[in-house]
């Protein structure tokens, strides 16, 4: 599940910092090629107890035999012992909080020959697993089946004959709460298996290179905090995890109220949106901004409310604030208290069944010992500069010390926490690295979807007019698409942002069928700088989905006329 985002417009330095200790030698050059492992929702493969992590470690060091050799034997200790760790200290790496992106870097770490420890004071997965991507996509598997099936017009367009269709509450329940457990469990396993030392208890800085969880103390030459975050729950809003709840408890299904209000129509409040009305509620949104949706592109969150919201039991308050929500008692209703966002007068009253806070997370930050280092969190998060190494209070760099994740706020993911964890342990073995995160996709998994990369169009034209230079801007929908109209899918619009005059990419937004899955083209294209004058001649197979991507690079008129070199063809 995707909860916010937090971009930053400012390019990179290409400098080093030389206080930062794990930059490579060579300083002057800035790699921005993204880490190997990417992987969505950051869960690599080992996590799903496939065993092809040595092949793949053979066939990434065929380059030299020597650096083959050196790897492997690195590898090899790793998997037998974890590694021996440098001189001085328990560990090369210890990693706080065991969610999506310490499971990353830790797995990454032993790839590279680090002794390594994760500590974890609750349970293994964090967020994602538990309480967010991995049991809101059981959820969301079961209201898009639910949807089919219910849309009898849909149905008769096949020439099929469906039954009334209904479910099982604890049913579906158990789907997300045993999918959770599966990965949990995968996860623990392939860190067990690589040999990565897991510590139980809440871990704490003491000092420089030196943390402590339980009544035990440890020291790293590297430290990389993980945390990750919670629901953020305004003030005013009283949460009784019955009848007022966060994303965590509506993901355990305990019940399906008539009537609920969902406060916040991001990403979360348009998922569970989502959910509640396939089986059967109605929901009313109550947004703070002057429109729904925001954050999303204008011109996809416009159509987006047309199909998501328009057609369904689903009306909407904008422009106000929940000043106060009480929980259902003694035979009443829930009463949320609106005021306007403006002047905050008392707009309405509202009583509904149930009311769900889905006003994005809060960084889990707190008790990390993190006044032992003289670091000081901004709105709970922890400053660090572009390579993730943590800021003190006064703007130095604190040696051996990173944080990554929902932590440090510079985008709220689980699979941009993974990449950022793998960006982290690339330094600290020598290889200077700085992660795109303008190429990091996200997605919205309503039906259809929604996903994008980069910048919407009025970031766009601000980047532009502050450059000078001009973008433009090509659609294509899928009612052109072959695939999409097999499916009796045609609703949907892929657009990209890009300039004319070197055919950068600046951003691509899909809404329709599978459009988290589509917009990977464009992330890595982003990614590796791959320009549209090179990548319009890449061949998309038909009929496929991805033809509404292959479309839009067709699409653009781009005025340079030069490209990369292209390799060499390859007899078949």
């Amino acid at each position: 599940m995707q909860f916010s985002i937090s971009l930053s417009l400012s390019s990179p330095s290409t400098v080093c910092r030389s206080d930062c200790s794990a930059v490579a030698s060579n300083a002057n050059v800035t790699l921005l090629t993204p880490p190997r492992s990417l992987r969505f929702c950051g869960l690599r493969r080992e996590a799903f107890g496939f065993k092809s992590f040595n092949s793949s470690v053979h066939t990434r060091f065929q380059s030299s035999k020597t650096t083959r050799l050196s790897c492997s034997n690195r590898i090899a200790a790793s998997l037998g012992g974890n590694g021996a760790p440098s001189k001085g200290f328990d560990y090369d790496l210890v990693i706080i909080g065991a969610g999506v992106g310490g499971h990353g870097a830790a797995l990454h770490a032993v790839e590279k020959g680090l002794k390594t420890a994760i500590i974890e004071g609750d349970v293994v997965g964090g967020t994602c697993v538990n309480r967010g991507c991995v049991p809101s996509k059981a959820l969301l598997a079961v209201s898009g089946r639910m949807r089919e099936l219910q849309n009898e017009h849909h149905m008769k367009s096949f020439g099929l004959q469906v039954a009334a269709a209904g479910y099982d509450r604890q049913g579906v329940a158990d789907h997300a709460n045993n999918l959770a457990s599966k990965i949990r469990s995968n996860l623990t396993n392939s860190m067990k298996a690589l040999g990565v030392d897991i510590l139980t208890g809440f871990g704490k800085i003491l000092g420089p290179q030196k943390v402590k969880y339980g009544d035990t103390v440890i020291t790293a030459k590297d430290i990389i905090i993980a945390t990750g975050s919670v629901p953020s729950v305004p003030k005013g809003i009283e949460v009784d995890g019955k009848t007022v709840i966060t994303s965590d408890h509506a993901l355990k299904l305990e019940f399906v109220p008539q009537w609920i209000a969902i406060v916040g129509s991001g990403y979360i409040g348009l998922e569970f949106s989502d959910v509640y009305t396939a089986l059967g509620s109605e929901v009313t949104f109550v947004e703070a901004l002057d429109q729904l949706m925001p954050g999303f592109d204008p011109e996809i969150g416009k159509l987006a409310q047309r199909v998501l919201i328009n057609p369904r039991k689903i009306d909407y308050h904008t422009g106000v604030f929940a000043s106060k929500i009480t929980p259902a008692k003694d035979g009443k209703p829930v009463t949320i208290e609106l005021i306007d966002a403006k002047t905050k007068e008392l707009k309405d009253t509202l009583e509904v069944d149930a009311a769900l806070i889905a006003t994005g997370r809060a960084p889990f930050t707190q008790g990390l010992g993190l006044e032992n280092i003289n670091v000081q969190t901004q709105r709970g998060f922890i400053p660090v500069d572009e390579r993730m190494c943590v800021i003190d209070a006064n703007g130095e760099l604190v040696p051996h010390l990173y944080c990554i994740g929902d932590a440090n706020g510079k985008m709220m993911l689980a699979h941009a926490a993974s990449a950022q964890g793998i960006s982290v342990v690339e330094q600290v073995t020598g290889k200077d690295h700085i992660l795109n995160h303008l190429s990091i996709p996200a997605a919205c998994f309503t039906h259809p979807e929604i996903s994008m990369v980069g910048l919407t169009e009025p970031q766009a034209r601000e980047k532009a007019e502050k450059e000078g230079f001009e973008i433009g801007i090509v659609k294509t929908s899928f009612k052109a698409n072959t695939k999409a109209l097999a499916e009796n899918e045609g609703e949907g619009i892929a657009k990209m942002i890009y300039r004319p005059d070197n055919g950068e990419i600046l951003g691509v937004h899909i809404f329709g069928m599978h459009a988290a899955d589509l917009i990977h083209e464009a992330s890595n294209a982003i990614a590796m700088g791959t320009r549209i004058q090179d990548i319009k001649f890449a061949v998309h197979a038909h009929p496929t989905l991805s033809e509404v991507i292959d479309e839009l690079f067709k699409a653009a008129k781009v005025k340079a006329d030069t490209s990369s070199p292209v390799a060499e063809p390859v007899a078949a």
